[in-house]
């Protein structure tokens, strides 16, 4: 009984320890190969040259974060010369066939110039330690020496949109 509980305090420090490390930030992420509209292979744009603003977003939550991301496109509030933004369209956990979530995002780019790639399998949440992403909206930010310094998934309240601003601020 005794070996037990013990074990199980061990699993639950390692977990715990594990949990810490995913998400202790700046930490160093690689450029990831994930797949453009078309299904091709792609690299992130503008990795090294610019620091990145990256949505990765559930397509079953793709609102969720609308009213604060709308705030920061229409008052320019992350834009910069060394600031730029794109979407990753989670594709492991759509409930939607791909190919219609991607006519859907192709739709979006032709209509805002949006850059949109996909992630058919979890690469960037896997490679990044992100843990699970499914039903979030996911807001990161990444420096130009491939730092991973901002990371929130799922619905912001104030005091994370404030923490994003003051993390976003720097990069522009």
């Amino acid at each position: 009984m005794k070996l037990n509980r013990v074990l199980l305090l061990i699993l639950a420090s390692i977990t715990l320890s594990i949990c810490a490390e995913a998400q202790s930030l700046p930490r160093k992420v690689r450029n990831v190969e994930v797949q453009d509209l078309d299904a091709k292979k792609a690299r992130l744009p503008w990795w090294g040259e610019k620091n990145l603003l990256i949505f990765y977003v559930d397509p079953e939550v793709p609102r969720q974060n609308h009213d604060f991301i709308t705030h920061i496109e229409e008052t320019g509030r992350v834009q910069g010369p060394n600031i730029e933004g794109f979407g990753i369209v989670n594709l492991k956990d759509a409930v939607y066939p791909n190919n219609i979530v991607r006519q859907i995002a192709d739709a979006r780019t032709a209509k805002n110039g949006a850059t949109i790639l996909c992630d058919p399998d979890h690469y960037i949440s896997s490679a990044w330690r992100l843990g699970d992403c499914n039903n979030m909206f996911v807001i990161m930010l990444v420096n130009k020496a491939g730092e991973l310094v901002f990371v929130h998934k799922g619905e912001m309240n104030e005091e994370d949109q404030k923490r994003f601003i003051e993390a976003a601020d720097p990069l522009r």
